[in-house]
């Protein structure tokens, strides 16, 4: 028996594969440092440029476990929650064709929250943990979701119905 399940893509599947290309390549060490040299944070290109580092993963030894942990960990949650929002947004599953703008805003809706819950939790095992502290990381998390989640809101539309 053949399967053709993997024939047509997810919306669920696309939108955390975006996500997953997104964290991996512009998170890195190698991006931010790059971001940094070349980029004017006074431009919007280049806000942009450097707001697409955000969830940051590192493999840096000079920071503190804790901090280390949080920031990795954030990285990882950014993918994590993105796939569970999708799956939980009905926009995408309800839709009566695919390609409509409910999966698009579904994704990045999706990608907002996944951005400002990831950054919440994180804030709250990273060294000295504040409450203040957590609600200003989700804010810079959904800021980023914002501004970054329509990569994956297009990449949703066309989706199919179902998980990933």
């Amino acid at each position: 028996m053949v399967l053709t399940a993997t024939r047509y893509k997810t919306a669920t599947g696309a939108g955390t594969l975006a996500a997953l290309v997104l964290v991996l390549v512009f998170g890195s060490p190698w991006y931010r440092d790059w971001a940094a040299d070349n980029t004017d944070p006074n431009t919007a290109g280049g806000w942009f440029l450097r707001l697409l580092t955000w969830p940051a993963w590192s493999v840096d030894s000079d920071q503190p476990a804790r901090d280390l942990l949080s920031t990795n960990l954030r990285a990882i949650l950014v993918v994590v929650f993105t796939a569970l929002f999708l799956m939980a947004l009905p926009g995408s599953q309800l839709a009566r064709a695919r390609g409509t703008l409910s999966q698009f805003f579904a994704g990045w809706a999706a990608f907002i929250f996944a951005g400002g819950a990831a950054s919440l939790l994180a804030a709250l095992i990273h060294s000295n943990p504040s409450l203040l502290g957590a609600f200003q990381a989700a804010g810079s998390g959904a800021t980023y979701g914002l501004f970054v989640g329509w990569i994956v809101g297009a990449a949703t539309l066309g989706g199919r119905r179902g998980t990933a």
